[in-house]
């Protein structure tokens, strides 16, 4: 799935991005170092990776985009 990245805090690697729909979906530390990132700015377009659905939707993954 696609999302882009609206914020990030680099003291805890954690941050938000938006679904295409607008909904933002928060990411925690673990997805953030699961795509071996180093930084993030808001903007980009990322790859991630979900659990669940609905409320319980879960980022496992966040990555960069790449064609």
């Amino acid at each position: 799935m696609q999302a882009t990245s609206y914020t990030y805090d680099p003291e805890t690697r954690s941050g938000q991005v938006l679904l295409d729909d607008g909904t933002p979906v928060p990411f925690d530390r673990a997805a953030f170092d699961a795509g071996d990132l180093r930084l993030l700015r808001p903007g980009q377009r990322v790859r991630i990776e979900t659990e669940g659905e609905g409320d319980t939707l879960r980022i496992t993954l966040v990555t960069l985009q790449t064609l």
